[in-house]
């Protein structure tokens, strides 16, 4: 201990010695850290001394031929390598990025996959000019610090912040491929499907996602029809599941089963007949919405940096024709609040 308890610091430590911290902790090696760093063995062990100093203990064991962070110096490296590589990425983007018009966008990789990055050669070819980012992950980011413009996000309303823009709704479908309809029995109601694999969510029974699985479709089917019995404890020919949507849809374009689907994600191939919805009368409502929400750094998108409104614009345009697909009513936007307020 380099400081007794009595003699706690409370100024913030400067940054400049962090760099070589993460270097040494990665490495365990002050040779090694030191010839990342372009500098002298000395030096960096200087650098670890004075931090030391500052944090008030040793932050490293040192050993004669190796060195071991200590219970602080591995509580401070959780904190110090994901901060200086958010810091790296940050410097990357504006150095790239300066005088330059450029889009953040932060999504779920389903949705980036199936609705977004289909569509968004259109807009480029409108807007040859601008650059996007897109950071594709099923994590939510923080809007308020995180490096991004735009995210479109997907849950019930009440979890939207109020300036949220609805995109549209989804409903539930049975879809499967034309092909894989003509081969197998044939469905004229919800318990022809113990004939069928049927697709899922591979965690559709978690608490957050069970308005997506099979079971709670039967059981609406139920509730409709109670004298039918055979869906109260129906058993398809197999189940197929995975993790992501764009992967059940895919399973169901290439006919390996019958997937839940949910609309506006395959409205598209619902349109083309690339997939084909076999009891459309038993759509089910689901509680969820997709959503625009704009960084409060940009505040509206009437006054947001020119190239962000023209993307949000174009993003309603083209929930506008997914509204359309899906037969969604009302057509007009709905908001939790307002972004041109």
């Amino acid at each position: 201990m380099l400081h007794s308890q009595t003699h706690l610091r409370t100024r913030p430590i400067g940054a400049g010695n962090l760099r070589a911290f993460e270097a040494v902790a990665r490495h365990l090696n002050f040779r090694a850290a030191a010839e990342e760093m372009a500098l002298t063995q000395s030096a960096v062990s200087r650098q670890i001394q004075s931090l030391e100093e500052e944090v008030g203990t040793n932050l490293f064991n040192r050993h004669t031929r190796s060195v071991e962070l200590t219970a602080a110096g591995m509580g401070l490296l959780g904190a110090v390598a994901p901060s200086l590589e958010r810091i790296d990425s940050s410097v990357r983007q504006i150095r790239t990025s300066v005088g330059r018009k450029h889009v953040a966008l932060t999504t779920f990789a389903s949705f980036a996959s199936m609705w977004l990055i289909p569509r968004l050669e259109a807009f480029q070819k409108d807007a040859p000019d601008i650059d996007f980012r897109i950071d594709a992950s099923d994590v939510s980011v923080d809007m308020e610090t995180a490096d991004v413009d735009v995210a479109l996000r997907y849950g019930p309303a009440r979890s939207m912040p109020a300036h949220a823009i609805r995109l549209f709704g989804e409903q539930l479908t049975p879809a499967a491929s034309p092909w894989l309809l003509k081969s197998e029995v044939k469905i004229k109601s919800p318990a022809d499907f113990a004939n069928f694999t049927l697709i899922e969510a591979g965690d559709a029974h978690s608490t957050h996602l069970e308005w997506l699985s099979w079971r709670r479709w039967f059981d609406r089917q139920v509730e409709q029809n109670p004298s039918d019995k055979r869906l109260v404890k129906i058993a398809p020919k197999r189940w197929l599941y995975f993790n992501y949507a764009y992967q059940m849809a895919q399973a169901a374009l290439s006919g390996q089963g019958v997937v839940l689907a949910r609309t506006p994600l395959v409205a598209e191939q619902l349109a083309r007949g690339d997939l084909v919805e076999i009891l459309p009368k038993l759509r089910m409502d689901s509680p969820m919405a997709f959503w625009l929400v704009l960084s409060p750094r940009q505040r509206s998108i009437s006054t947001a940096r020119p190239e962000v409104t023209a993307f949000c614009n174009w993003l309603k345009s083209q929930a506008q024709e997914t509204r359309r697909l899906i037969g969604e009513v009302p057509e007009s936007d709905v908001e939790t609040g307002s972004l041109d307020d």
